[in-house]
């Protein structure tokens, strides 16, 4: 069991990791940070913290002080300015991990922040999430049967590792693990590309002079469609940023595929349409048999 806990951002992520390690009768205290004093007030009644760490000195001492696990669950932008306000009060025996989208900036930001501190760094990813946000979003299954990937690093000793494994597992999620490297250009195509084209979309009907009439008859598929563009969009900004290389690498290949299709549509070429559509419906048909499978909560943990 951990006996104390201290979460920078208790919104969806935070608040949910809380929630479940209290449910799996993981962890003894709770203290939650943030920059908003409602919010953590909102935490503090909903019970999703045990106590308000105050950033600054030296209530930021006090708070850390004791942590067996410190989790970033604060947009990706403010992981430099976190990390570094925590370094001089990071003892020995605390691990610190985060729960960033990126990871490659992270990493390097770490690195620069902690310094010597470094090795007590294992950057993570919890692979989940809805389109709301703030400390009343947060829930005590949101990880249950979700990948959580963490991207250790080489200084990381496998306890450490694993202290960050056990937390996320007593969620109910599943470990893998990625290199950055790996982990930024894989979700670049499948999560943040994602996020790019349904705000655009949204923003693209909303700004059409007709909008109210395309927003009234738009039903079940846009809405199924467009649903993460109602995530958050300062942390979306930041994720976009700072995964900037990987994702407009994707975007030029979306873009690419667009012209060709726009090709087919404009030469009427039904057939050359149809093998597009038939090659995504079998391969998202293959994709959701084999997340069903991987997801079910006996699977063993998973290395990449």
């Amino acid at each position: 069991m951990l006996n104390k806990v201290v979460i920078f951002g208790v919104g969806l992520i935070g608040g949910s990791f809380a929630l479940a390690l209290k449910k799996a009768g993981a962890v003894r205290e709770v203290v939650g940070v943030g920059r908003s004093a409602a919010s953590m007030a909102r935490a503090l009644e909903l019970g999703i913290i045990d106590s308000i760490g105050v950033t600054g000195e030296p209530s930021l001492a006090g708070a850390l002080h004791g942590a067996d696990l410190v989790l970033l669950a604060a947009p990706v932008a403010q992981t430099a300015a976190i990390l570094a306000s925590i370094a001089p009060h990071l003892a020995a025996g605390t691990v610190v991990t985060d729960a960033g989208s990126t990871k490659s900036d992270v990493v390097a930001a770490a690195r620069q922040a902690l310094g010597g501190k470094v090795a007590q760094f294992v950057p993570g990813h919890p692979i989940a999430g809805r389109e709301t946000n703030g400390p009343d979003a947060a829930i005590d299954h949101l990880y249950i049967g979700k990948k959580v990937v963490l991207t250790a690093l080489a200084e990381n000793s496998e306890a450490d590792v694993e202290r960050v494994a056990a937390a996320w597992r007593a969620c109910g999620a599943l470990i893998h693990r990625l290199t950055p490297e790996a982990h930024d250009k894989v979700f670049a195509a499948v999560s943040h590309l994602p996020h790019l084209l349904a705000y655009a979309l949204v923003d693209d009907v909303a700004n059409k002079p007709h909008a109210d009439l395309l927003f009234q008859y738009a039903a079940s598929g846009f809405r199924d469609f467009t649903r993460i563009a109602g995530s958050s969009p300062e942390m979306w900004r930041d994720i976009s940023l700072a995964n900037q290389p990987a994702l407009l690498a994707e975007l030029d290949a979306y873009m690419a595929q667009l012209t060709q299709l726009r090709a087919h549509l404009a030469a009427h070429d039904g057939g050359a349409l149809e093998r597009v559509y038939s090659n995504a419906q079998h391969a998202r048909h293959q994709w959701i048999t084999a997340i069903e499978a991987a997801e079910a909560p006996q699977s063993p943990d998973k290395a990449g």
